[in-house]
């Protein structure tokens, strides 16, 4: 089954691997005997759905959640149930891959401010200076 992630990126169930562990803080007597903490793990270096920009900016983006081999691992144990921890870590997955898939910002290109742009701020600047001349003590 296919997870749309945006109108051109989809991912494959198959990518997605998934392993319960018991969650850390407390939680009462449930806490050690319940395994409700998700790891997802997604390789993106292998993943044939991710464009190469696209996956390159992931790696960028996701951080100490890469390893080596390029799978990112996302922790997810938020919640008292494994289920609501299973969506908490997709919606993560998916909430960085559409970071990561929106294109980047143009280069900026230095420009000059314009003669009536300097013109009207030493202006301003005038005015302002004879306010503050006005604020002293009057003169007899």
């Amino acid at each position: 089954m296919m997870i749309p992630v945006t109108n051109r990126i989809s991912l494959d169930e198959s990518e997605l691997h998934e392993d319960f562990l018991r969650a850390s803080g407390a939680g009462g007597q449930n806490v050690n005997k319940v395994e409700t903490a998700v790891q997802l793990r997604f390789d993106v270096r292998n993943s044939p759905n991710l464009p190469e920009a696209v996956r390159e900016r992931l790696e960028r983006l996701s951080g100490r959640r890469l390893t080596k081999d390029g799978v990112l691992i996302i922790s997810a144990q938020r919640h008292r149930t494994r289920e609501r921890n299973r969506d908490d870590a997709l919606e993560r997955l998916i909430a960085l891959i559409r970071e990561a898939a929106t294109p980047p910002p143009p280069i900026r290109r230095p420009t000059r401010p314009t003669r009536g742009s300097k013109e009207r701020r030493l202006e301003g600047k005038s005015i302002r200076a004879d306010v503050k001349k006005g604020r002293g003590r009057p003169s007899e």
